[in-house]
């Protein structure tokens, strides 16, 4: 038994010093300009000094209006596809556990017993025999001794398959958290057009009235009546053409939150809610090695790195261990007096001669590295094309809302002033519908700009990586102290 014992605290010994037979791995040079760029379009995105950068704001900071952030958590809570990623993280975490005790020797415990008749023509001196046995051992069945670290490689690609699944739910957060913020912006901009749109139509309903009475007067004619008919029904159009998006929108955010959003929460119109903080990318694109995206797909790359090593390993032979140790006896009540103990040591090793799958799981395994390589570049260009639109965007936004204001207030005085003369009886009505129908118009293109420019603050906040904290409620990705990792 000490022989026993101290053989399997060689392999033990041998394990834990063991090595894998996978490459080293070399993070590949990002296939990016180093810096972000510049331009008349980015002027006004980088001009500002006082934002903050994406990693030291969490999402209830960079968010600041109070109802938005209680949307937000709810979606946190609530919504499915999260909930999904979330177990999915915590399938991979049980998965990479599997693996990683495939290291670690398995005990059993076993007890039988039996008795058997022999017929007299089959024993010596021709005797009928009856015989008993009973066992009970402890001992490790087919333990493969990992030499050549081809379980510590498996070990390993399960490790980053699951770091990468980890990542993937904070994509899917940040994600869901622009999509409910730009959805609330949507209800706020459709709701502040509803309003508009109301206020347009009570206006002019005001304007056709009035043109009803010159008319029975004798005052205005017929065209006159007609033409201010035309602004009062497109107003009205306006009304339910804005009455659907309000509902349809405050669907998509009910089913983003995967609850219904108490209207106590709903947005009043866009000018009411809180600006999003400011933020800034930062000096270096290098920022971007440390998106959910572009980490996950480095895992990925990691994972088929260690996969070469258990191809490479496959060469090489396989060293299992089978040791038992207990007690037999053939009669139950002697099964742990003295001089019933046994026990049995059988290596076993297999050496692959010709085995032709395995050039070829080496061959695939070198190639799914090089694709691995080629998703982790191409998912950095993306990441950086996504900050270039965003920044491109934010550096032009604000121009485009401060010259639709002064374009609506050019057009309010000319509203103003058209309606004035055909009072004074100066200007024909078809001037006043003119400049009501071009007022109402470019309105509608500030609201629609004003939300370009709150959307693109979350878009860039998200191309960015949308914070860098780590959730507490969904798991770290850090391993435990209660699961030690040999490697």
């Amino acid at each position: 038994m000490a022989k026993n014992t101290s053989f399997l605290l060689v392999g033990i010994v041998l394990i834990l010093a063991g090595c894998t037979m996978a490459p080293k791995y070399v993070q590949p040079a990002a296939p990016i300009p180093a810096d972000w760029p510049s331009g008349t379009a980015y002027e006004q995105s980088q001009a500002s000094t006082n934002s903050l950068t994406v990693p030291d704001l969490r999402w209830q900071e960079f968010f600041t209006d109070e109802k938005l952030q209680q949307v937000i958590a709810m979606a946190l809570t609530n919504n499915r596809d999260l909930r999904l990623a979330a177990l999915n993280v915590e399938l991979a975490r049980s998965l990479y556990g599997i693996q990683r005790n495939q290291l670690y020797p398995t005990l059993y415990a076993t007890a039988s017993g039996g008795k058997s008749h022999s017929a007299a023509d089959l024993t010596q001196p021709g005797e009928s025999q009856t015989t008993e046995r009973y066992d009970v051992n402890l001992g490790v069945f087919s333990w493969e001794i990992d030499f050549f670290g081809r379980l510590r490689s498996l070990k390993d690609r399960a490790l980053e398959e699951y770091l990468a699944t980890e990542q993937a739910r904070r994509s899917a957060q940040t994600l869901l958290v622009s999509a409910v913020a730009n959805t609330y912006l949507a209800v706020a901009a459709d709701r502040e057009n509803l309003i508009l749109a109301r206020t347009t139509f009570q206006s002019q309903k005001a304007a056709y009235d009035l043109m009803q009475r010159r008319f029975a007067v004798g005052i205005a004619t017929v065209l006159d009546l007609l033409q201010a008919q035309t602004p009062m029904e497109t107003a009205r159009r306006n009304i339910a053409i804005y009455t659907q998006r309000v509902a349809q929108n405050e669907n998509a955010l009910n089913l983003l939150v995967g609850t219904w959003v108490p209207a106590k929460l709903l947005p009043a119109e866009l000018n009411r809610v809180s600006p999003p903080h400011e933020i800034s990318p930062g000096i270096s694109s290098e920022v971007l090695l440390r998106r959910p995206d572009v980490l996950q797909a480095e895992n990925m790359l990691k994972a088929a790195n260690a996969d070469i090593g258990a191809a490479r390993a496959a060469f090489f032979p396989r060293i299992s261990l089978t040791t038992i140790i207990g007690t037999s006896s053939g009669d139950l009540s002697g099964l742990f007096k003295a001089g019933s103990g046994t026990w049995s040591y059988a290596p076993q090793l297999v050496m692959p001669i010709f085995d032709s799958r395995t050039w070829s799981a080496h061959e695939a395994a070198n190639l799914q590295r090089e694709i691995a390589v080629t998703q982790y570049e191409k998912t950095i260009q993306n990441a950086f094309r996504d900050v270039a639109d965003a920044l491109a965007m934010r550096g032009t936004v604000d121009q485009q809302v401060s010259a639709q204001q002064s374009l609506v207030n050019a057009l309010a005085e000319t509203h103003r002033v058209s309606t004035a003369r055909y009072e004074q009886g100066i200007d024909s009505y078809l001037s006043v519908l003119v400049a009501q129908r071009s007022l109402f118009a470019a309105q509608q293109v500030l609201v629609s700009l004003r939300l370009s420019g709150l959307t693109s603050q979350v878009q860039l906040y998200a191309v960015l990586g949308g914070g860098w904290e780590t959730e507490p409620e969904h798991g770290s990705v850090a391993m435990s102290a209660s699961s030690p990792d040999p490697g």
